[in-house]
């Protein structure tokens, strides 16, 4: 038995990891996501780590930078430069770019792992302070092996809980590039309301069905500069004071929006596709 939800409003991939991304009409999504979502990242080649905004201090211009996808990836420099991934000088350009070395890879080193700032931290002392790092041991704990994202390989937030954080926001908005969804559910209910989705499942469209593993634990990525969008603290200071719970049953509480999400049927996705819920047991 199901309910209806609401529909597909928006539809995104992230080609490189911690770079902009690019808006999809329609994606024939598999057990790794959208095609070509977190297709690359890149490497610190003095650390062997995967280069994450979730480290301000050192990451944070790779939101400066945008990716597209196909048969080569075109990663788009702010002073409008446009570079193949294929292209010998990318490697330098991207190191000359951040000020430090990286390489572009298709999967991530084994046993590969990234920093992230607390967000607590980052909140009290700002991006630029010498915040403690808490280190990830594995990245995409739950998705395919050889993959780079960060947990799971589908991110789901609802209008609802975005229009929420704009309600308690200061100045009355928010931006939703600044939670790097891959799909926006357009929702009437109030509130968080994916926070009651968490083991149950999905049916987008005709065929997809994505099972809620856990809420999404948010880190210092909504509060940074995201192109010419400036930074916001209360991207995440907002959700830290209103919507601070456990994303799973055994993780300890934190600020949350929006759920990670594991296909359990691969299918077509459009916007404006159906939304429903499966009810709970």
């Amino acid at each position: 038995m199901t309910e209806s939800v609401g529909s597909v409003a928006l539809l995104r991939r992230y080609p490189v990891k911690s770079m902009l991304g690019e808006e999809l009409r329609a994606a024939d999504v598999t057990e790794r996501g959208l095609p070509g979502d977190r297709a690359l990242g890149l490497v610190h080649q003095e650390t062997g780590k995967v280069v994450s905004a979730k480290n301000p201090r050192l990451w944070r211009n790779m939101l400066k930078l945008a990716a597209a996808f196909g048969p080569d990836v075109k990663i788009a420099f702010p002073d409008g430069t446009v570079l193949a991934s294929t292209d010998p000088g990318v490697d330098a350009a991207l190191s000359e770019f951040l000020g430090r070395p990286v390489a572009l890879a298709t999967v991530p080193p084994p046993r590969a792992s990234l920093d992230r700032a607390d967000p607590e931290e980052v909140l009290r002392d700002g991006i630029d302070a010498q915040v403690r790092l808490d280190v990830i041991d594995r990245v995409g704990a739950a998705a395919p092996d050889g993959t780079f994202f960060d947990y799971a390989p589908l991110h789901l937030i609802t209008t609802s809980t975005l229009d929420r954080i704009a309600e308690l926001s200061p100045r009355g908005a928010v931006e939703l590039q600044r939670y790097r969804p891959n799909l926006v559910i357009r929702t009437t209910a109030d509130g968080f309301m994916e926070n009651d989705w968490v083991g149950r499942e999905l049916r987008i469209g005709r065929d997809l069905t994505v099972r809620v593993i856990v809420r999404t634990p948010r880190c210092a990525i909504p509060t940074l500069e995201h192109g010419d969008l400036p930074r916001d603290t209360d991207a995440l200071r907002v959700p830290a004071a209103h919507n601070r719970i456990r994303p799973a049953h055994d993780w300890q509480p934190g600020p949350c929006v929006g759920v990670y999400g594991q296909v359990i049927r691969p299918g077509r996705v459009e916007l404006g596709d159906e939304v429903r819920l499966r009810a709970g047991d």
